[in-house]
């Protein structure tokens, strides 16, 4: 603050430099505490409740962040370690601003610093005695998923910040044009393209490891990623109408707002104990904390945001609602209300139970009626915001565009409907809606395809190639859309057309679904490093050709917690899943209980991660054409500012 008040340099240096020491400083911390995991250190209460001798090294690692005191260590290093980067990219640029920044980021990193050290220790020591051996760590967190779903998240979580303080000193210093947005548009993308990967990867472990052969269930912890996504998703797209048209100012401004305030928001929900979730931590001193750092951050970012209302005037106006910028404003108001009502469904049973003493209970219904709700529009919309026209656009124009799309989603919906996969209304109007989108950018990339080939000549691969890196944001963002498209697909398929059966087989018995055959050849036992798998062994064909082995089980761990191995076999032609599951093993007669379920599809929903992951990779991927663009951009803004 004293270097942005005087604007001087020294100062501004000695604060890159308390940043690096408060980096290198936490760097120090989480060496310790993991060198205390992975040597049994019992003394450490951490330690003691998340591990024991026999864990697997691998475990012992990633039980860092099953406690809530050392994700807190890790949510401080990723932050201080986020703002020395953002303090070296710019030593040399936004000099009026960086100050601001640093502040900002400073006090995040103060109050996350002061519950580390005063609220929530991760090396708080065990009370009397050192113990033999630690309590173990929970059976579901012992997946090598858990290696890399919560660092995700805590990378999406912690980059929002970069946005917010960037946002707030923009506010502060009264510079109301898009030079802050230059500044932060890649930070953002890391952000959004973190919490999308790290919730896929939720998903993926919640399916092969919670043993319910679901992948997503409205968790209120899920729910916690999934608002702020939502919000950093309307921002990305506004950010363009402000950068071509000067439009939006006050409304990308709430956007960041709202989408820091809401990863604060989930980081309460995941370590106050409110909500019972299989991913929440019990009930601590944090959740108080943190919900009066909500509010502070929410009093202070809305109060400075009024105050600066008059220098956010829209450099343009919305000329026509038949628009791209209409379009996107479209986008954001349904991506804003689809995060509301997903907020509303968490917050509900909290505020039941604070009121009328008894907790209200916000089933998957409400979501899934929701979702429909604002999810079809905002998959018209994919189709329809990159092919319309900027300011207004014709009748005329608009069936040339999209004559041929509308064409293919309508004889799309009759295929579906003619092969008996149109049971839902909703699930019909996606897979169409699905079509139409694919058709729309498939055109895009044609025609750039075509175009390019047409200047430079070349092979169709190679002209491609160019037309993708020419424009990394556009085609890159495409790519994503494409990954929408394959999640919803997945995700209808294996909702409205999965089939599930349970039995109870002696051994030679089987059972039937879908065409499989299932049979029980018996229950086996083997060892692990720290447990005892029970598993049975079912045989599967179909049409009587064999298809493998399932060997779904319980495991027993020498700590006495039991969690389940489900047994997965998928087909990669269809992305179907034969999804079994052990639900108790008879030792005296080798008979089973087991719970089968035929996924179709669901693969789409894992491919879809994995096209998403491609498509942010070329959209953040720096070139040096885009650097020299921003930089002339930036020197634009400067000038105009200035003038």
């Amino acid at each position: 603050m004293v270097a942005g008040l005087r604007r001087d340099r020294r100062v501004m240096r000695s604060v890159r430099n308390a940043f690096a020491a408060a980096f290198a400083a936490a760097l120090v911390a989480i060496a310790a505490l993991e060198y205390g995991l992975v040597t049994d250190d019992y003394s450490l209460q951490v330690v003691y409740q998340h591990t024991s001798r026999n864990l697997p090294l691998i475990y012992k690692m990633t039980s860092l962040w099953a406690s809530q005191e050392g994700s807190l260590l890790l949510w401080l290093t990723v932050l201080s370690g986020a703002a020395g980067v953002v303090m070296f990219q710019n030593r040399h640029r936004n000099r009026e601003l960086l100050p601001w920044v640093a502040a900002v980021m400073g006090g995040i990193g103060v109050f996350f610093a002061g519950l580390a050290a005063f609220v929530s220790s991760p090396f708080a020591h065990v009370p009397g005695a050192v113990q033999a051996n630690g309590a173990g760590l929970d059976p579901s967190l012992q997946n090598p998923y858990m290696a890399a779903h919560p660092p995700m998240l805590y990378l999406g979580y912690v980059s929002m910040s970069v946005p917010f303080a960037f946002a707030m000193a923009a506010l502060i210093t009264r510079r109301s044009d898009a030079r802050w947005l230059v500044s932060v548009r890649r930070w953002t993308l890391v952000s959004w393209t973190a919490l999308g990967i790290g919730m896929l990867l939720g998903a993926h472990w919640a399916y092969v490891e919670i043993g319910w052969g679901g992948y997503w269930a409205w968790d209120p912890v899920e729910s916690a990623a999934l608002m702020p996504w939502l919000a950093a998703t309307a921002f990305l797209h506004s950010v363009m109408v402000q950068e071509k048209k000067g439009m939006l100012k006050i409304w990308n401004m709430v956007l960041v707002i709202a989408a820091f305030a809401l990863c604060i928001f989930g980081d309460f929900l995941t370590r106050s104990g409110v909500v019972q979730s299989v991913h929440s931590f019990v009930q601590s001193a944090v959740g108080p904390w943190l919900l009066g750092f909500l509010a502070v951050v929410l009093a202070g970012s809305l109060s400075l945001l009024i105050t600066r209302l008059p220098t956010l005037k829209a450099d343009h106006k919305l000329e026509s609602v038949v628009s791209r910028e209409a379009t996107f404003l479209f986008n954001n108001l349904l991506l804003l209300a689809l995060a509301f009502a997903v907020l509303w469904g968490v917050v509900f049973p909290i505020l039941s139970e604070a009121v009328r003493g008894v907790r209200a209970t916000v089933a998957t219904p409400y979501y899934n009626f929701f979702l429909v709700i604002f999810g079809l529009p905002l998959l018209a919309l994919i189709g329809i915001g990159p092919l319309i026209a900027w300011r207004r656009a014709s009748p005329g124009s608009l069936w040339r565009t999209f004559r041929w799309p509308v064409v293919c989603a309508v004889a799309g919906a009759a295929l579906l409907g003619l092969l008996g996969l149109g049971s839902s209304v909703a699930g019909l109007t996606a897979l169409s809606l699905c079509v139409f989108v694919t058709v729309t950018i498939g055109m895009e990339f044609a025609r750039g395809t075509s175009a390019r080939r047409a200047i430079a000549g070349g092979s169709w691969p190679r002209a491609l190639r160019d037309l993708v890196n020419r424009n990394r944001r556009r085609y890159g963002g495409y790519v994503v859309h494409l990954a929408m498209v394959l999640l919803v697909v997945g995700v209808t398929a294996s909702t409205a057309y999965s089939s599930v059966d349970e039995a109870n087989l002696a051994v030679g018995q089987s059972m039937r679904i879908d065409g499989y055959t299932l049979k029980n050849t018996g229950l086996f036992q083997r060892k692990g490093p720290n447990y005892t798998l029970d598993y049975v062994r079912l045989q599967v064909s179909k049409g009587g050709k064999p298809q493998g082995i399932l060997e779904p089980g319980l495991r027993e761990y020498t700590t006495g917690q039991v969690g389940n191995e489900v047994d997965i076999r998928s087909s990669l032609f269809t992305g179907t899943d034969l999804y079994s599951i052990l639900q108790a093993p008879d030792q005296n007669g080798n008979g089973v209980s087991v719970k089968v379920l035929v996924n179709p599809a669901v693969g789409l929903v894992w491919l879809a991660g994995v096209v998403f992951a491609l498509g942010a990779l070329i959209t953040i991927w720096p070139d040096p054409r885009e650097a020299r663009q921003l930089a002339r951009r930036y020197g634009e803004l400067l000038a105009r500012s200035e003038a």
